[in-house]
């Protein structure tokens, strides 16, 4: 295979990705609609600049059929990056967040049933958000997969999972590709639905297919102006406007930050290895990192002084915990995560420092979920 089509390849996965795919002698074609959300206004971004001049660059949108068309000609394969992201704008933007993510989704799939092509692999980018709570064992029943919070024991300050038939307290446990299926956001059943399609028609058709759940993805590259793109661009753009932190719930819910590197050597894993044909894999560190951990630690590295505090809130949707059990993939494809948190992060800081500080826009993101009732 030679020819690969990355949509959302001008992201932040996406130009990691290109990047390292050209390197290794792969002819790259990128179908992206330069989201101004990602890109800014000009839509001029350092991600797109990384990939412009390096892969074939078609501007378009994975909702338009004739787009999948022009893109899709004469590749091998495909790796479907391209959707809306964010659990908190997913529960008020549905309609967006459905048009992209599935219906997206669904013209690649029609496509590749009903018209001549030479697509011989394609790998969707899933996401850890498609597991809703982790896997935990509880000291009566065993192994469980506890239900969504209930917004009642969230006003109380019982941020904790307990167990659904017993109501004792859990101990979290690492999330395997067996676990239960229970998003609690919108995005994350739209991602669901994606997994579910590529897996299915990829063996109605004969495709080979690869489903990737990302944990949480960061590094050099990302979006620091998107309020949506996850907490260490969020507590970094406030850190270096000099606004306070305010961490919600206790501080200790936590999840696993997973280098950019390390997710696209495990993506390239699974494009070149036949053992990954038609498998479902976790993509993440294999470590759980509290929210109070990650803002203490930056606010060291970045040498501020600003106030961090934790206030109790919660937002509707959230999960408390989840973290990847990573043992799939490291016996079946050699994975294994190059980067620990500490050193991450560090590579991550010293790029933010050379970058431009950007408008802190957290605070608009947060009156507007506030005005849906999804923040208490």
């Amino acid at each position: 295979m030679k020819n690969i089509l990355i949509t959302g390849g001008a992201g932040f996965i996406g130009s990691n990705l290109t990047q390292k795919l050209v390197e290794k002698g792969f002819k790259v074609t990128v179908l992206d609609n330069l989201s101004k959300q990602i890109h800014g206004m000009n839509q001029n971004s350092t991600l797109y600049s990384s990939i412009k001049d390096i892969a074939t660059f078609i501007k378009g949108d994975v909702c338009d059929k004739s787009d999948w068309q022009k893109a899709l000609r004469n590749q091998d394969a495909v790796i479907h990056l391209a959707a809306e992201t964010g659990t908190g704008q997913s529960m008020y933007e549905i309609s967006r967040y459905n048009e992209v993510n599935i219906l997206g989704t669904t013209h690649l799939l029609d496509i590749l049933a009903n018209e001549n092509h030479s697509v011989k692999k394609i790998i969707i980018a899933s996401s850890r958000s498609i597991y809703g709570e982790g896997k935990y064992l509880c000291k009566n029943d065993g192994v469980v997969y506890p239900n969504q919070r209930q917004d009642i024991d969230l006003a109380k300050g019982e941020f904790n999972l307990i167990c659904d038939k017993c109501s004792e307290p859990l101990q979290l446990l690492s999330t395997d590709e067996n676990s239960n299926i229970h998003p609690s956001s919108i995005y994350g059943i739209t991602k669901q639905q994606q997994e579910q399609m590529i897996l299915l028609m990829g063996k109605t058709l004969n495709i080979p297919a690869v489903a990737l759940r990302y944990q949480n993805v960061y590094g050099p590259g990302q979006s620091l102006s998107n309020p949506y793109t996850g907490i260490l661009s969020i507590f970094s753009t406030r850190l270096l406007n000099g606004n306070d932190i305010d961490i919600y719930e206790d501080g200790q819910e936590s999840r696993d930050f997973v280098f950019i590197d390390d997710v696209v050597n495990a993506t390239i894993l699974a494009l070149e290895k036949k053992e990954a044909n038609h498998q479902v894999f976790n993509v993440g560190s294999g470590v759980a990192t509290s929210v109070s951990e990650v803002a203490n630690l930056l606010k060291s590295l970045y040498g501020s002084d600003v106030k961090i505090s934790v206030s109790g809130k919660y937002r509707l949707g959230d999960i408390r915990h989840n973290y990847a059990d990573l043992s799939k993939i490291r016996n079946t494809l050699g994975f294994s995560p190059k980067y620990d948190f500490q050193k991450g992060i560090s590579e991550f800081v010293e790029w933010v420092k050379t970058q431009e500080i950007k408008e802190d826009k957290y605070d608009k993101s947060v009156e507007e979920l506030k005005l849906k009732g999804l923040i208490k």
